[in-house]
Parts: structure tokens; C-alpha cells; sequence
């Protein structure tokens, strides 16, 4: 039986991040420059049920049965079998690879888990729909963040970009026309159930301050949704700039984000703000195409310890 090989793309926040996990919209698109990659080859000399799983980015090379039951890896393995009635796995080796960075802002669990669902069900002969791949890595999505809002299986299983509401339909977002992000990272790492159980505590001490700042968020996530679908991405800049101040309110930035913040600003971006939990991992930054290798390199002369352009499309344009 040949080898199954699936990739998943990484993601980032333009809009709304925090506030989605309360119910408020957020919007986010796929970043196609960097991937989670499962690779599920038969092993016939194998026991039936040994399966030996390698992830060379973490250090792990083990036999599922040695990794704790709350591994995500074993969560995502499990939620698959258990979902399509397999009581026996045949013999295999799984092997994950990514080239996402981890606790940086841009779906790293997520992307591994979209892209081991996949193959492990293709493996098995029944390939699952982008549902179904989507509702098993939420699952998984749980342990690594705690109250995860969903939007990064969502949009990472679907290849596109999305405006998000928790429990609330999908709403693939329409682009009217391609714009251009220049992301960077801080090299600072800051899990997402950190800053989200932050927020989380103190939206229960006193939800009134927080609720002020979501409102402002979810205004500017709509009139941000607005722009994209109409194509009027010059206002994009100054939407996200207004994003970061809040997100900064809630103290979720960072020193170092707000560093890369105005040094993107500076070096001619029409905005910037921080991605995904914040304090640490990426920022972004909206710039015209022909002017995105600058913003990158004042992002690294600023101190950033990778940068990546990536361009948001219509759906079905790469």
C-alpha cells in the first residue's frame, strides 16, 4: 500500500482575536508558506495495532501505546478511530513533520492535527469531509488551549479564509481583491491557553472593561469583513492599527510585538497588530506587494527572528 502524505497550511488572526472566544466574530486566512505535513506508511511486519509515530520538530520517536492518553497526537488518533468505528489499527508508522512555529500565533497544533486526521482516515479508506476533519481537530484544539474559540481548525481544514463565529455557521469569506501581509515573529513563545485563561479570569472578576474592548473589536471585525469583500483593502491598514490599541488594552501584547509593531509602521506599513494569543509569538502587517520585502527586512533589522509574505486571494486563486 503506497505511503499517504497530507500538508496542512499554517493561519493567522487578521481580526478579532480574544473577543471570538466570547461569542464576538474574527476573521482569518491561511498561510500556504508554511505546513504541518502526516505522512501514514502500512507496516505489514508489524503486530496489527503497533503503530509507531515520529515527529523529529518535537524530539518524539515512540510507539503510541508508550505516550501519555493525553497526548495530542493520541487524542487526534483516538477521536479518528473512535469516530470511524475502528477498534484494530492495522500496523503503521506515522510521521509529522511541520514547518510552522510553535506557540507563535499560526495554527501549529492545529495544522498537525488537521493534517494527521486526514491521513490516518485515508489510511483507513475512509477520507473524511472537511466537517468532520474540522470537528475532530477542535478536539483536539481543547488541550492545547483550554477554551479554544475554533476559528484555527476552521480555517486551516478549509484552505481559506473565514469570518468566524463561534457555534454559529461557517462563512467563507469572499475576497474582492488580493492584499498583501507581511508577518513577523518575535521568536518569543506564549502558549494561547495562557493569554486566553488570563482573560478568562479576569472576564469573570469583572466582564465589563473586557466587554467594552470586544465591542470595539467586533465593529472593527465587521467594517474589516466589509473592505475585504468589496475590495477596498486601503482601509484594512488603519482597522488593524485600531485592532492592535485594543488588543493592547487587554494586555495581551508584549513589548517586543509592540516593537515589530512600529517598526512595520515605520518602515511603510498602512497597518500592523499583533496575531493569535499575543504576548510573544507573530505580528502582521498590511503593505502594498511591490513594498513587502522592505517592511520584511526592517521587521528583522527590529529584531524579528523569521518573516514570512504571504498574500490573502479569492477563494480558488493561488
Amino acid at each position: 500500500m503506497p505511503a499517504i502524505s497530507v500538508s496542512a497550511p499554517g493561519k493567522i488572526i487578521l481580526f478579532g482575536e480574544h473577543a471570538v472566544v466570547y461569542g464576538y466574530p474574527a476573521i482569518a486566512a491561511p498561510v500556504i508558506q508554511v505546513k504541518a505535513k502526516a505522512i501514514v506508511n502500512a507496516n505489514p511486519l508489524a503486530a496489527p495495532g503497533n503503530i509507531h509515530i515520529q515527529a523529529p520538530n518535537i524530539g518524539l520517536d515512540a510507539d503510541l501505546v508508550d505516550l501519555p492518553a493525553e497526548h495530542p497526537l493520541v487524542t487526534a488518533i483516538q477521536a479518528v478511530t473512535q469516530f470511524l468505528g475502528v477498534h484494530h489499527l492495522p500496523a503503521c508508522s506515522i510521521r509529522i513533520t511541520s514547518s510552522i512555529p510553535v506557540a507563535a500565533g499560526l495554527g501549529s497544533g492545529a495544522a498537525v492535527s488537521v493534517a494527521l486526521i486526514r491521513a490516518l482516515s485515508a489510511f483507513l479508506g475512509k477520507p473524511l469531509d472537511n466537517d468532520c476533519v474540522s470537528s475532530l481537530a477542535y478536539q483536539v484544539e481543547k488541550l492545547y488551549h483550554g477554551t479554544p474559540s475554533g476559528i484555527d481548525n476552521t480555517v486551516i481544514t478549509y484552505e481559506q479564509p473565514v469570518y468566524f463565529v463561534r457555534e454559529q455557521p461557517i462563512c467563507r469569506l469572499s475576497v474582492g481583491k488580493p492584499f498583501t501581509v507581511v508577518i513577523g515573529d518575535t521568536g518569543e513563545s506564549c502558549p494561547t491557553a495562557i493569554t486566553v485563561g488570563d482573560l478568562a479570569q479576569a472576564w469573570r472578576a469583572n466582564p465589563e472593561p473586557l466587554k467594552r474592548e470586544f465591542d470595539q473589536i467586533a465593529r472593527i471585525t465587521d467594517a474589516a469583513r466589509q473592505a475585504i469583500e468589496g475590495g477596498n483593502t486601503a482601509e484594512l491598514g488603519p482597522l488593524m492599527t485600531a485592532n492592535h490599541q485594543h488588543l493592547q488594552t487587554l494586555g495581551v501584547s508584549s513589548p517586543e510585538l509592540d516593537h515589530l509593531f512600529e517598526a512595520a509602521r515605520s518602515a511603510g506599513a498602512s497597518g500592523a497588530k499583533l496575531s493569535g494569543g499575543g504576548r510573544g509569538g507573530n505580528m502582521i502587517a498590511l503593505v502594498e506587494s511591490s513594498h513587502a520585502q522592505i517592511v520584511a527586512n526592517a521587521l528583522q533589522e527590529a529584531g524579528a527572528v523569521r518573516t514570512i509574505v504571504t498574500e490573502v486571494k479569492p477563494q480558488g486563486r493561488r
